[in-house]
């Protein structure tokens, strides 16, 4: 039997790949350890309703232009 040739080790394209993810796994880590501010109600506006506007008080805001219907 022929002597195969020895075994290459791990393509490169494996290696960048894990060194890649290790780092974004670490920042995730890092960011929900130290808070990073991200979720849910980073996204609304602060104060009593939750930053949502009903149609009838967006209604109720709304005045008429001069001169007409508006």
């Amino acid at each position: 039997m022929a002597d195969l040739p020895p075994y290459p080790g791990t393509p490169r394209w494996v290696k960048v790949f894990g060194i890649i993810m290790t780092i974004v796994v670490l920042l995730f880590v890092v960011a929900i350890i130290f808070g990073s501010g991200h979720g849910p109600g980073r996204h609304t506006r602060s104060g009593g309703s939750g930053g949502r506007t009903t149609l009838a008080s967006a209604i109720d805001k709304h005045t008429p232009a001069e001169g007409g219907q508006g």
